[in-house]
C-alpha cells in the first residue's frame, strides 16, 4: 500500500492582498498599449474617492453638477448634436446620493411636482410614436432628450422634497463666470466647443459666431442671462439682507450678463427680460420707491450699454439696428423679422388641419427637426406648437398645466414670511412669466443644461 503526500497549500497573508492588488493594477497601467487604455485603467483611482466625497454630504453633487454644467464645454466625442457633457457624471452621482440619503425624502406630488412629473411622462410615452413614425435611430435621439429633461425633474424633487440644497451665492458666481467667458469668447472668437449651433453675425469687419459661451447655441446663453438679470432686479427690490450676493457683486454681474445677452443676439430673451421686469414692477407697485430705483436702473443700463458699445461698437450698432427693424417691420414682414419662423409655423398648422387625428396623439417628442414624416424636417421654434404636433393634446395640456402650477406656486412663495422662499418665489414668478412668452419663439425645454438651475430655484421657493 503506497501513500502520497498531500499537496501543500499556499497561504497568502491577508495583509499582502491589498499591496498585491495595487501592484498588479500599477503594472497593468504601465504596460497598457495606449494612453486611452491607461486612462481607463486609472479612472477608478479618481472616480472612487470622488464618489465617496460627493455622496458624503447630500448637497455636494448639486454644487459639482451646477459648476460643471455652467463652466465646462461638452467633450469632443461625436455623440448627439454637441457631444456628452461632464456634468452627466455628477447627475449620475446625484441619483446614487438620492439612494444613499433616501431616508430624508418627503415627496409631495401636489402642485408643481405633479405637473412636472406628468409632463415628463407625456414626453416619455411619445417615444413609442417616434419609433413607429420615424424609426429607431430618431427615437433613440428623442429618448436621450427625454432623459436629459429628467435631470431637471430630479433636481427639482431632490431640492424641494429631498435631502440637500446649495447656496444661491455659489450658483450666482458660477453663472457670472459662465457669462464672462461668453463675452471673452466672442471677442477672441475661440474655437467652438465640441458641438454648436451655426449662428453667425455678418458685420463689415467679418463674419462672427454669436456669443454662446459653453452652451450649444446662443439662445441658451441669452435665456440664461435673462434669468440672472431678473435675479439681480429682484435683489435690488428687496431688503439688502435677502440678497444672495453683495450689491457691488450684483452690479458687476449685471453688466456681464447684459453684455452677454446683447452679444448672444437673442431678441426672444430680451422680450423675456422685459416681461419679467413688468411683472416685478406690478408685484412691488405699492412699495418700490420708483423715484430712487429708476435712476439706479437707468445708470446700470447706461453703463452696460456703454461698455458693450465701447468694446464691440460695430456689433452693438448692428444689434440696435436689428431691434429697430424688428419693431418697424414686425407686421409688414413678419416672416423675415422672425427669421423664417412663420413659414415653419404655417407648415405645421397645415399639417395639423390635414391630420387632426394624428394631432391628438402626436408623432414623437423632438422628432420634427430630424424626421421627414411631414415631408421634410421642420424646426418649430415654438414650444407650444411643437409639443402639440410631437406629443399631442395631452402633451400640450401638460405643459400648460406646468406653466400654471409654476406661476401659482411662485406667487404663493412670493408672499411667504420666509425670506429665501419669498425671494426665490418672486424671482421665479417674474422670470417664468417671461419664459411663457418666450416659448412662442423657442423650444425652451431643450435647454437641458440651464433648466436644472431654473427648477432648483423653483424648488427653493416651494421647499419651505
Amino acid at each position: 500500500m503506497s501513500s502520497f503526500a498531500a499537496p501543500r497549500r499556499i497561504v497568502i497573508p491577508a495583509g499582502v492582498l491589498i499591496p498585491l492588488f495595487f501592484g498588479v493594477w500599477a503594472a497593468a497601467i504601465a504596460v497598457a498599449p495606449s494612453l486611452t487604455v491607461k486612462a481607463i485603467l486609472m479612472a477608478p483611482a479618481v472616480l472612487v474617492p470622488l464618489t465617496w466625497w460627493t455622496v458624503h454630504q447630500p448637497g455636494r453633487w448639486l454644487t459639482l453638477f451646477f459648476a460643471t454644467a455652467l463652466l465646462l464645454p461638452p467633450l469632443p466625442i461625436p455623440i448627439g448634436d454637441s457631444g456628452p457633457h461632464p456634468c452627466l457624471v455628477f447627475a449620475a452621482l446625484g441619483i446614487f446620493a438620492g439612494m444613499v440619503w433616501v431616508g430624508k425624502w418627503r415627496v409631495d406630488l401636489h402642485g408643481v411636482g405633479g405637473a412636472l412629473l406628468t409632463l415628463w411622462i407625456m414626453l416619455l410615452a411619445s417615444i413609442a410614436l417616434a419609433a413607429l413614425n420615424s424609426g429607431p435611430e430618431i427615437a433613440a435621439g428623442s429618448l436621450a432628450r427625454v432623459l436629459l429633461f429628467a435631470i431637471s425633474v430630479y433636481v427639482f424633487f431632490y431640492a424641494a422634497h429631498g435631502p440637500g440644497t446649495v447656496g444661491l451665492a455659489a450658483l450666482y458666481y458660477f453663472a457670472v463666470g459662465s457669462a464672462l467667458f461668453a463675452c471673452v469668447d466672442f471677442y477672441f472668437q475661440f474655437p467652438a466647443p465640441a458641438g454648436y449651433g451655426p449662428q453667425f453675425v455678418w458685420l463689415d469687419t467679418g463674419v462672427f459666431r454669436r456669443a454662446q459661451g459653453f452652451f450649444y447655441e446662443a439662445s441658451t446663453l441669452g435665456n440664461f442671462c435673462s434669468f440672472f438679470l431678473v435675479m439681480i432686479a429682484v435683489a435690488f427690490s428687496r431688503p439688502r439682507s435677502e440678497s444672495p450676493a453683495p450689491r457691488k457683486a450684483l452690479i458687476v454681474g449685471g453688466v456681464v450678463f447684459f453684455a452677454a445677452l446683447v452679444l448672444s443676439y437673442s431678441r426672444g430673451s430680451l422680450v423675456n427680460l422685459l416681461v419679467a421686469a413688468l411683472v416685478l414692477v406690478w408685484v412691488n407697485r405699492r412699495r418700490i420707491p420708483f423715484a430712487r430705483v429708476a435712476p439706479v436702473a437707468g445708470v446700470f443700463v447706461a453703463i452696460a450699454a456703454f461698455l458693450t458699445w465701447k468694446v464691440f461698437p460695430t456689433f452693438a450698432e448692428m444689434y440696435w439696428m436689428r431691434l429697430s427693424n424688428t419693431a418697424e417691420f414686425f407686421f409688414t414682414a413678419t416672416n423675415g423679422v422672425l427669421s423664417g419662423r412663420v413659414a415653419s409655423w404655417r407648415i405645421l398648422l397645415e399639417w395639423i388641419s390635414m391630420h387632426p387625428w394624428e394631432t391628438l396623439i402626436g408623432i414623437g417628442y423632438k422628432t420634427l427637426p430630424y424626421t421627414d414624416y411631414l415631408g421634410s424636417a421642420v424646426v418649430a421654434d415654438n414650444m407650444y406648437l411643437s409639443l402639440l404636433v410631437e406629443t399631442g393634446i395631452a402633451g400640450l395640456a401638460a405643459l400648460l398645466w406646468l406653466n400654471f402650477a409654476i406661476l401659482r406656486a411662485a406667487a404663493q412663495a412670493a408672499r411667504s414670511l420666509r425670506p429665501r422662499s419669498a425671494f426665490c418665489g418672486t424671482w421665479m414668478l417674474c422670470f417664468w412669466a417671461g419664459q411663457i412668452v418666450q416659448m412662442f419663439s423657442g423650444d425652451l425645454l431643450t435647454y437641458w443644461r440651464v433648466l436644472p438651475v431654473y427648477f432648483f430655484v423653483l424648488a427653493m421657493a416651494v421647499r419651505e
